[in-house]
């Protein structure tokens, strides 16, 4: 099982089409050690079924561990139980899947066809057919196309329902040097879904961004401002005791408030939903900012890593990388892509 895993993936390092990457073999000890640079792809679990997308977390627990990450299943097999494991999340996750999209393509285009065509038809008397169905078809054609392109593009973002979830597990998982993000495909016509584990150091990253942080030119309340423009939006809902406060739930993530309250009977054994707002307390000094930053994009920015589209040259192997860009295997790492979001 364990071979089949890790072997069930093609290779995408050197070719244009986007299809799921295989798990970089474990480089050669050295010292004792393994030696993986930023940005490799530790694991990639496939989801155990397409439309109810689960995956074996104890399988992955003891191949990490063979890989030399020796991760307390606390730490990992928990949070992302947690995370991925609801019912709503895993109906959203098929529903916002690209297969869904690409069965969703002809139906949407047949729809739209019989939408025009039944509202030119009944207003408007047309003798050439040919010439109306040629029309019809070319308006469902764009119709179809602009929403599939907005619905790729929205990819690109921030997912609230995955992405965001995925926080409290690589505020975890980055002690061990590892990002985790779910990132899908559709290649010869299957839906593929994977759980990849990124090796990741946040050191270079960490610094570089703290940095960029303390020599903003534009000001600490212009870029509060912008921060708050670019993070308003993401909100993480968590589930915490009454006797225990939320900061210790999530330490890097400020609570906002606090609701369904649980009758004084029953406080001890109450669990209460709290949200979190992802917007950097701007007391907080700049390596505590950069932190928050690099815990808050980590899920998305392995998922656009995998799947290739990050922003950046189309050959970047072939071209001298970007100044301080901390990972080999992209046109941007983590810190960079973050300056370009947010910053």
């Amino acid at each position: 099982m364990a071979d089949e895993v890790k072997g069930s993936c093609h290779e995408g390092e050197e070719t244009e089409a986007v299809v799921p990457p295989r798990p970089h073999p474990p480089p050669p000890l050295t010292n004792g050690e393994r030696r993986w640079a930023n940005g490799q792809c530790v694991l990639a679990m496939p989801s155990q079924s397409v439309f109810n997308p689960t995956f074996d977390l104890t399988l992955c627990h003891t191949l990490l561990d063979k890989d030399g990450f020796q991760i307390p299943a606390s730490d990992l097999i928990g949070p992302l139980t947690t995370a991925l494991d609801l019912p709503p999340v895993r109906r959203y996750i098929v529903f916002n899947s690209s297969l869904f999209h690409f069965i969703m393509a002809p139906v949407l285009y047949m729809v739209t066809w019989c939408a025009v065509f039944s509202t030119i038809h009944r207003y408007m008397t047309v003798t050439d057919y040919w010439v109306l169905c040629l029309c019809i078809s070319l308006i469902a054609i764009f119709l179809t196309t602009a929403i599939v392109f907005i619905l790729h593009h929205g990819n690109k973002e921030m997912n609230v329902n995955v992405d965001v979830r995925l926080i409290q597990v690589n505020e975890r998982m980055v002690r061990h040097k590892l990002l985790v993000g779910v990132a899908d495909w559709v290649h010869n016509c299957t839906g593929t879904l994977q759980l990849f584990f990124i090796y990741w150091d946040m050191t270079s990253c960490l610094k570089t961004l703290t940095q960029n942080l303390e020599r903003n030119f534009i000001g600490p309340a212009d870029l509060q401002r912008r921060l708050n423009k670019r993070l308003s939006h993401l909100v993480l809902r968590s589930k915490v005791s009454v006797d225990q406060g939320a900061d210790e739930e999530r330490p890097l993530l400020s609570e906002e408030e606090t609701t369904r309250s649980a009758s004084a009977s029953l406080r001890e054994d109450t669990k209460v939903t709290a949200n979190h707002n992802l917007i950097p307390d701007p007391a907080l000094p700049a390596q505590a900012t950069a932190q928050q930053l690099l815990l808050t994009y980590g899920a998305v920015y392995a998922r656009l890593l995998v799947s290739k589209r990050l922003s950046g040259p189309t050959h970047h192997h072939l071209r001298p990388r970007p100044r301080r860009n901390h990972c080999s295997t992209a046109p941007l790492c983590l810190c960079q892509y973050i300056k370009a979001k947010v910053l």
